[in-house]
């Protein structure tokens, strides 16, 4: 199959070459996946999983890419829940070999049934900024109706999911954002919205949910902004800021069939 690799963390994407590999075979549980559209997020080329396994043993030449839609063409021992010519999409294991190939082999737990009237690329684009919105606002900022949630970057791949997920949860969404940003996050969702560059952000009061996708001191000023009982929740780094009346939870998205196929 051909496959793109990289092999020099230095080199960054300049490094990333096109290949001829060998196809993956599917180990016990696990499924191949015959790629149709493939996500890569640039800074993956900084992530100690690209380039080691584990146990910190070298595993170049590597293939990025982590996000994924296609149909399954082989399965492997044990595996359940999944069927050959199944469409899927999902998330790849971050120290496995990834998806920017013709064929990847992945956990089937990974991976979720692709609903017919979904198209591949819009699968593909779904994993990490989908999973990352569902279990920051659910799973570790535990929204509830009526709450009022703070998205940052409302108009960016993360915060527009977080927008439309909170709106269909039944919270009153204010997004933030440049100032060309504003219709776009207005579009998907938010109720209003906060220009970050000429707008104060402590005009719009308490929130009872604020979803950090800058940090720095967005997030300081953010963490001012939280209820008695709210959360902040951060997905860039440990949260240097901390709610006197609230949390504050920094979390690494994990792949979920489950909240994948919701």
């Amino acid at each position: 199959m051909k496959a793109i690799v990289v092999t020099d963390q230095a080199a960054g994407t300049a490094g990333m070459k096109l290949v001829e590999r060998h196809d993956p075979q599917a180990a016990i549980n696990d499924v191949v996946v015959q790629v149709h559209a493939s996500g890569f997020v640039p800074t993956e080329l900084t992530w100690p999983s690209t380039w080691t396994d584990r146990v910190d043993r070298d595993r170049t030449p590597s293939i990025p890419g982590h996000e994924l839609a296609g149909v399954i063409t082989a399965l492997g021992y044990g595996t359940t829940g999944l069927s050959v010519g199944q469409l899927v999409f999902g998330l790849a294991d971050w120290y496995r070999d990834g998806t920017l190939a013709e064929y990847v082999a992945v956990e089937a737990r990974n991976l979720a049934p692709l609903p017919g009237d979904v198209d591949f690329t819009v699968g593909a684009s779904l994993p990490i900024s989908g999973l990352t919105a569902w279990q920051g606002l659910f799973d570790h900022g535990r929204l509830r109706a009526g709450w009022s949630v703070l998205a940052h970057g409302a108009a960016g791949a993360v915060g527009s999911m977080v927008t439309q997920l909170a709106r269909e949860a039944g919270a009153y969404v204010i997004g933030t954002g440049r100032s060309a940003d504003r219709q776009k996050a207005l579009d998907f969702g938010a109720n209003e919205f906060v220009d970050l560059e000429n707008d104060a952000l402590e005009d719009i009061g308490g929130v009872d949910l604020v979803f950090d996708v800058i940090g720095g001191d967005i997030q300081k000023r953010s963490a001012g902004l939280i209820r008695t009982g709210g959360t902040l929740v951060t997905v860039v780094g440990p949260a240097e800021a901390q709610p006197a009346n609230g949390l504050a939870v920094d979390f690494v998205v994990e792949s979920d069939r489950a909240q994948l196929s919701e």
